[in-house]
């Protein structure tokens, strides 16, 4: 690269890290004062299976930040081929944190704006006003008429779907029930039934022919486009869905092409996978090497992994072999993740792969 065409990607650089640095302090300005006032919007909120016991649970926990005491809250949001994507956000404590979580995925400017920033879409039309009221496990959710009026099937699909899964991240929420204006439907407008109780359900279930007695599912995780992401993936599969089938399907990659990333290297193959005292001891052949080559240096991969491997009752741990001999992936890269996506991260992460990418 010459010396002029250097300059001219620094320069880009920095117009872009200036144009960030302003979106964010205008977003911060925006959260103390929506700290201070009450929300315009209330939204309920669900979410996706349980983790097993020995994983944190979603409930939020109260922390300290810049801004006060803020709270964990998980929020459901779309990306661009109609995956949804858990992200757990910081938000301000306030009573009534379930509400204040969907009305995070409510269309409008400020939650368009921190949606797009992770390239992902709020799931919920614009103006849309929703009440709600826990009890008894069930949260009972009242939504505007705003929701009859989406364009097709799969955005009223996807809305509800978002919804059950972020309310019931929540410890107090075992089944959600869906109304309109006050009213009980069997469906909305475009057909997506939101009759009776709704309970958490499998997320992202890829389309597939297989059926049958003979099979079980296996929740994988993939990186997004950008790889910046995490995207969890529900896979059914001939015979048990055992923690050895879901590494050798994690190792297989996406199915959908073009959608999603291969996790682990392309050409690595599985030669086994044990649990001995509650650890998963997977051993990979060569290639499996090949992830140090990935822009973060296979820290994705190995989350990615994690995850998948976290899904199942009793394993408390994972230790990686290659060609079996022990492979030391570097600090904190074997512990079980707290979360799939976490906001500030996914950030992070994303303004660094951008930055890279103007160098190359």
């Amino acid at each position: 690269m010459n010396i002029a065409g250097k300059s001219r990607r620094m320069y880009a650089l920095a117009a872009v890290l200036v144009v960030l640095a302003v979106i964010a302090a205008c977003i911060a300005s925006q959260q103390r004062n929506r700290a201070d006032s009450p929300a315009a919007t209330s939204v309920p909120t669900v979410s996706p299976a349980p983790l097993p016991s020995h994983i944190p649970s979603a409930t939020p926990v109260p922390t300290q930040s810049a801004q006060g005491e803020t709270m964990s809250t998980t929020v459901y949001y779309q990306d661009n081929y109609g995956y949804l994507v858990p992200v757990v956000r910081q938000i301000p404590l306030e009573d009534g944190i379930a509400k204040a979580t969907l009305g995070l995925m409510v269309k409008s400017l400020y939650n368009d704006m921190e949606a797009a920033r992770l390239g992902l879409k709020t799931v919920l039309p614009e103006n849309t006003q929703v009440e709600l009221d826990i009890s008894g496990g069930v949260a009972r959710v009242d939504l505007s008429d705003e929701v009859t009026k989406l364009s097709d099937a799969l955005s009223e699909s996807v809305m509800v779907s978002a919804i059950v899964q972020t309310l019931t991240e929540f410890d107090t929420v075992d089944s959600v029930r869906i109304t309109v204006e006050g009213r009980e439907l069997d469906k909305l407008p475009n057909g997506t039934s939101i009759s009776g109780s709704l309970t958490r359900r499998e997320i992202n279930v890829e389309s597939t022919a297989l059926g049958g007695e003979n099979t079980s599912i296996v929740t994988l995780y993939f990186p997004a486009e950008d790889g910046s992401l995490l995207v969890p993936v529900t896979r059914m599969v001939y015979g048990d869905g055992d923690i050895e089938t879901a590494v050798l399907e994690l190792a297989k990659g996406p199915r959908a092409s073009g959608q999603l990333e291969n996790a682990l290297p392309g050409d690595v193959g599985l030669i086994g996978v044990k649990v001995v005292d509650g650890v998963a001891i997977i051993n990979f052949t060569s290639e499996f090497m090949d992830i140090v080559e990935q822009t973060d240096g296979g820290r994705m991969a190995l989350r990615a992994l994690m995850l998948t491997c976290s899904r199942f009752e009793g394993v408390q741990g994972v230790k990686v072999l290659v060609d079996g001999e022990d492979y030391d992936p570097g600090v904190d890269t074997m512990a079980f993740p707290d979360n799939v996506n976490d906001y500030e991260s996914v950030l992070s992460h994303s303004i660094a792969l951008q930055a890279a990418a103007l160098f190359e």
